[in-house]
């Protein structure tokens, strides 16, 4: 049975993703349409072969007055803390103190090997990232600092140094009396201890309804979980389906059940959302 869980309610907050570049003005058309739908955040991810995150950032950054910006989340064993460290510094400066700075143990073994970088060990992996993590907040304590995972070792991290941890909702969809999501957090309480309650919570939606029908394109979930069935998967953390009050709801319910209060969609979900976001502010 999921344990119980206490929390304290925190505001609401909103990002989302954008994964192409394109001309300058396109990315601040896009940037500045974010701000005006109520988004709090922008994220750009850190895959080689997609765009280059501090320069799109620091474009987002100037394009704006209010929009965050941040990463969603940066491979850490791609960088070196003090040269990671740098370009934060730099774009932290740039945005006016409206970055966030969100790290992962990187995962993706072809990218490591197309960079000619050796491609870690999970363990070695994670205590890199605890090094780099250990790194920035001494040296850039301002600059609020996400980890997202699912691992105990990952989230043991999180739950100790970071101030937002970015919850993948589990690999497995909740039934009867398990639910994995409120496993995890209870996980993340029992570790982080008396500083819990200062954390911030996060939860990625991989999929959502962006018409009228009430039902999310799946593809990108199937990819992550190709283990779940399609019922299985409608029932996971990251996906939404039916109408925008029907989503909204259930939103409220992810902070009222496990105190996520932090949400991220995919761009293409930018307009659809919005209107969850007029809900829900």
């Amino acid at each position: 049975m999921a344990p119980t869980i206490t929390f304290v309610a925190k505001d609401f907050r909103f990002g989302v993703g954008v994964t192409r570049g394109g001309s300058r003005t396109a990315l601040e058309e896009t940037a500045r349409r974010a701000e005006g739908l109520g988004f709090d955040i922008m994220h750009v991810p850190d895959h080689l072969g997609g765009v280059a995150p501090f320069p799109v950032m620091t474009a987002i950054a100037m394009a704006t007055s209010t929009l965050r910006v941040g990463t969603f989340v940066i491979n850490s064993a791609f960088y070196r803390p003090a040269l990671l460290a740098r370009d934060v510094a730099a774009l932290h400066e740039l945005s006016d103190g409206r970055f966030e700075l969100g790290l992962g143990t990187g995962y993706v073994r072809e990218e490591f090997d197309a960079a000619g970088i050796p491609f870690p060990s999970a363990g070695e992996r994670v205590d890199h990232l605890k090094h780099t993590t250990a790194y920035l907040a001494e040296h850039l304590p301002e600059v609020p600092i996400m980890i997202a995972g699912n691992g105990d070792r990952v989230l043991r991290t999180a739950a100790r140094c970071a101030d937002i941890i970015g919850l993948t909702g589990g690999d497995r969809a909740p039934s009867g009396d398990e639910d994995p999501l409120a496993d995890r957090i209870a996980f993340v309480r029992a570790a982080a201890g008396e500083r819990f309650d200062e954390l911030e919570l996060n939860v990625a939606v991989t999929a959502m309804p962006v018409d009228d029908s009430g039902r999310p394109d799946l593809t990108i979930t199937r990819y992550s979980l190709p283990g779940l069935s399609d019922d299985e998967l409608l029932r996971h953390p990251g996906v939404l389906s039916g109408s925008t009050p029907a989503i909204a709801e259930r939103i409220r319910g992810y902070r009222d059940t496990y105190g996520i209060s932090y949400v991220i969609v995919q761009a293409r979900h930018a307009e659809a959302f919005a209107k969850v976001i007029a809900l829900l502010k």
